[in-house]
């Protein structure tokens, strides 16, 4: 959590990160020995490359790099007043400042205590490790290599097996193209039902309306005239000519209905592929689609740079608010539903 000192417990926690192979790289700091190194969190990399600047601000010296899915040690929480405006968060980091967009914290990283079966139909699991390479049984035997899965994304469980290294391993069935893999079954958290029972259900449902508002990039959730939720979120950036499906990038206005929620989401361009920087986000938590080509509300896991645009059309929410929403919102799904459609509660994009 920000502003707080990593505990002794949780330097054991992040070592035992470390040997399972979570750290792509060895940490290799080059700060001045005299500069403090306690850190206060722990950050991964969700962009291909992460400018570090000499200052907390764009306009200063770019002094180095990181890379996709590396873990780096945040050592302060910083507001700029150089901004950008809608997101003046930066973070410290070993060797310079980093503005917090493409910072996925990965701070509560943790392993779980596995279960030795799964209901019939699945159920809800969140990844609590920075990322993992999920893995896929080859004819002939032996392993391939699938999807990265990573930290605070969510998947239907299927199954538990006996993994490459003879430990417990939950098979996950992809939502969109139904193929198979495995991921280390500590890795994974399974979600309990209470966790997903539904919110305000003594409101009636012609008192709840969901308004998304592109300039200030705000959502607001209403009961009646109440504001039940409000949140900064990213919105679809429009395209800059005709797209490749011909459906607009750019979040439409207007009114709609929520017509269909998924808890696990495969989007993208749906291969079957092993390469982590192929456009396929498996496993996106919370989606709540309220337009017939396929926009909706989700949860965001590549990005924290909420208050201005940065989606392919979707309105993109923090995990946490993404949840909320999808527990508000009609129609109500069951924790061990894959789907549910139905006309739900009014959306006002304006």
């Amino acid at each position: 959590m920000p502003g707080r000192s990593l505990n002794r417990r949780e330097f054991i926690k992040l070592s035992t990160l470390a040997a399972f192979g979570f750290f792509p790289r060895q940490y290799r700091p080059f700060l001045p020995l005299d500069e403090p190194l306690t850190p206060v969190g722990i950050g991964r990399v969700t962009n291909a490359h992460l400018r570090l600047h000499k200052h907390a601000s764009y306009k200063s010296e770019v002094v180095g790099w990181r890379e996709r899915d590396e873990l780096v040690e945040i050592h302060a929480e910083i507001m700029s007043p150089s901004g950008p405006r809608y997101n003046r968060r930066w973070y410290r980091l070993t060797g310079g400042y980093a503005h917090s967009a493409y910072i996925q914290r990965v701070d509560d990283a943790r392993l779980n205590q596995p279960v030795s079966s799964i209901p019939e139909g699945g159920h809800l699991g969140e990844i609590t490790v920075p990322y993992f390479h999920s893995l896929r049984p080859v004819k002939g035997g032996g392993w391939e290599k699938l999807y990265r899965l990573y930290y605070e994304s969510v998947h239907w469980i299927t199954g538990v097996d006996a993994g490459p290294d003879n430990r417990p391993w939950y098979q996950i069935t992809d939502e969109l193209l139904r193929v198979r893999y495995y991921i280390p079954a500590e890795m994974v958290r399974l979600i309990p039902p209470e966790e997903l029972s539904p919110l305000g259900r003594d409101v009636p449902e012609k008192e709840k309306r969901i308004v998304v508002e592109l300039k200030s990039q705000q959502l607001t959730a209403y009961e009646g005239e109440r504001v039940a939720m409000q949140t900064r979120v990213s919105t679809g950036v429009p395209s800059n000519g005709p797209t490749v499906n011909g459906i607009p990038t750019d979040t439409p206005p207007g009114k709609y209905r929520i017509s269909l929620k998924v808890p696990s989401k495969h989007m993208g361009d749906g291969r079957i592929t092993s390469d982590h920087t192929a456009y396929e986000l498996v496993g996106v938590p919370w989606t709540c689609f309220f337009v017939s080509t396929g926009v909706g509300f989700h949860g965001t896991f590549w990005h924290d740079n909420f208050g201005t645009r940065m989606s392919h059309g979707c309105v993109n929410l923090r995990n946490q608010d993404a949840l909320w929403l999808y527990r508000w919102c009609s129609p109500q799904i069951e924790p061990g539903e894959w789907f549910r459609r139905g006309v739900g509660t009014l959306v006002q994009v304006v």
